[in-house]
């Protein structure tokens, strides 16, 4: 196992405006020891310490934006008209991390390595960096979650931010990546994952999009699978509270494969006699999105969780 990543944050504000009930703010950190990277925050107006929210942003095989997906973006024209294109298609034309600063939540989100500003990678880029990372003996999914538990690490460090009120918050990879942080960091208090859930079995099926390469080598930890079924791996997070939704149409996960892993993840929660803390949710109707009335539920969900 890597030894844990103690380097400093070295946090810096770099632009930080006004907005109608919060401030919206750039700001540099040290994701690992070696990227600095960019990210989003928005704090709402009044004295804090506030309950926050980690947003992690989905792959979509669309990599101009990351953290713009979540919080829409004041600083670029160009990356705001594709923001507000993919707000459009799967939030209902929503920006989740605004709508929780709105509702009293400080957000942050960070681009994974692959979109916004470490973008510039495509398909056959994204296989070559995990073949070197495979040769190096490590994988682009580890870093992926390592960096993840450094933000919500970051965040908790931050005075506007009530380290004991984190949650995850996120869509498709990043709800996956929610609950997988959830699992890795005690930083994290409450989860809500959106259409990435279902039993490796039902899974490993042809034609899934998941085996196909590219968004798989963000997910795929070599050799873990062996002794952890997916839905195990969110379970390591009990009994803190967690959210799971899907859509009953998503091509991506069926309703089988998703009801097999919330059945694992209920016994594991009501072993640990926390089964209210649980919530999981199939949504008829609806397909891979994360839309006006799933936020709306989850939102609600939080508050009861966050907002003592």
């Amino acid at each position: 196992m890597a030894a844990p990543d103690r380097s400093p944050f070295d946090v810096e504000i770099v632009d930080e405006q006004v907005r109608d009930g919060y401030r919206q703010r750039q700001l540099l950190f040290n994701v690992t020891r070696h990227s600095r990277v960019r990210a989003s925050m928005l704090v709402p107006d009044g004295p804090g310490p506030f309950p926050s929210a980690l947003l992690l942003h989905d792959h979509g095989a669309k990599f101009d934006i990351g953290k713009e997906k979540l919080i829409e973006p004041w600083y670029d024209d160009t990356r705001l008209v594709s923001a507000r294109a993919w707000s459009a298609k799967y939030f209902s034309g929503r920006f989740v991390g605004n709508e929780l600063a709105a509702r009293g939540y400080a957000v942050l989100a960070v681009d994974a390595l692959g979109w916004g500003d470490r973008g510039g990678l495509a398909y056959d880029g994204q296989q070559a960096l995990a073949s070197n990372f495979f040769n190096l003996g490590s994988s682009l999914a580890g870093l992926v979650a390592r960096e993840d538990a450094r933000a919500a690490a970051m965040l908790a460090t931050l005075p506007e931010v009530d380290e004991r009120r984190i949650a995850a918050v996120g869509f498709s990879m990043g709800g996956y990546r929610a609950w997988q942080v959830a699992a890795l960091s005690d930083d994290i208090a409450a989860t809500v994952a959106a259409c990435w859930m279902t039993g490796l079995k039902e899974m490993m099926v042809p034609g899934n999009n998941t085996l196909r390469g590219q968004s798989a080598f963000y997910m795929l930890h070599p050799g873990l699978y062996r002794h952890l079924d997916i839905p195990d791996v969110a379970g390591i997070a009990a009994p803190r509270p967690m959210m799971l939704m899907d859509g009953a149409d998503d091509p991506l996960f069926t309703p089988a494969g998703v009801g097999v892993a919330y059945d694992k993840m209920r016994a594991v929660w009501d072993s640990q006699r926390a089964g209210d803390r649980l919530s999981t949710k199939i949504w008829p109707g609806l397909g891979h999105v994360f839309v006006r009335e799933m936020q709306d539920d989850a939102f609600a969900w939080l508050d009861r969780w966050l907002q003592r």
